[in-house]
């Protein structure tokens, strides 16, 4: 693998603070010799407003840095601070959906406002407007065992942004569903993030997402991950989906996967503690 690759310069604008702050952030997992390293040391900088991407191999940290920005996990070492407008809270969209089976969908949308004490009433009104803004308006009395896979997602969409969080987090949202509909939620959520501009930290292993959606693309290491290379995508805001289709995405595909190759094949081989190998 060679040596180590040094991490980019923290980025944010001079005159703003930034709304996620991670300093020297590392986990592990397990005790003494069967300890398993795998995230960090990594710095990172999310400004208010911004769309960062993060793409790697797979158990290179991705997840568990999300999952410590969500308050899910605590940092090993290090820290990571959040700091949103007027204290809004961070939600997180996983790729498994993590909508409850047992609530309507309108229940399910309403969770967040419900947890946050929201009175009923107002809750259900601004749920109602989620759901009409994704499409959804008339399942709010369905159960999620009914709902195709992109309506599930969309579900798991609107109960994120129904909250008005400073902070989304979004775990490989659209990994399961089909090359299309990953198109059509692609587009759809460029919309909504372009409307509200709500902080977003998003992991997913595709090049060409993380060039549609974001201001910024992070390239991660192999595990433990680190931050290794940072590129910006050159399209404009207000972008729509069609950026896919230019030779600047092409081109900046193909330097990303040159960038990731190396750290793809090492995770490949890299043997676990305990002997096996890891994927």
């Amino acid at each position: 693998m060679g040596e180590p690759h040094p991490p980019p310069a923290a980025h944010r604008p001079p005159d703003r603070p930034p709304a996620l702050r991670a300093r020297a952030l590392a986990r592990s997992f397990g005790r003494g010799s069967a300890a398993l390293a795998a995230l960090g040391p990594l710095d990172l900088d999310l400004a208010p407003g911004e769309f960062v991407c993060l793409v790697g191999p797979s158990g290179c940290g991705k997840s568990t840095l999300l999952r410590i920005a969500a308050g899910l996990l605590r940092p090993g070492e290090g820290e990571l601070e959040i700091r949103t407008h007027a204290g809004r809270p961070t939600s997180m969209i996983f790729q498994d959906y993590g909508i409850y089976d047992w609530k309507t969908v309108l229940a399910n949308v309403r969770f967040g406002l419900d947890i946050q004490r929201v009175p009923r009433k107002e809750a259900d009104e601004r749920a109602r407007t989620w759901l009409a803004r994704m499409g959804l308006a008339d399942f709010a009395g369905a159960y999620p065992a009914t709902l195709s896979g992109g309506m599930r997602q969309r579900v798991a969409l609107a109960r994120a942004l129904a909250v008005e969080p400073g902070l989304l987090l979004m775990d490989e949202p659209f990994a399961a569903l089909d090359a299309q509909l990953r198109t059509l939620l692609q587009d759809e959520l460029l919309g909504l993030t372009q409307t509200t501009r709500t902080t977003t930290l998003f992991v997913t292993h595709s090049l060409e997402e993380a060039l549609v959606l974001g201001d910024r693309v992070l390239v991660m290491s192999a595990r433990p991950g680190r931050i290794i290379a940072e590129r910006r995508p050159p399209f404009g805001r207000p972008r729509t989906g069609a950026v896919r289709d230019t030779p600047a995405c092409t081109a900046l595909k193909a330097e990303l996967w040159q960038l990731l190759r190396g750290e793809v094949d090492g995770a490949a081989v890299r043997p676990a503690p305990n002997g096996a190998v890891s994927a």
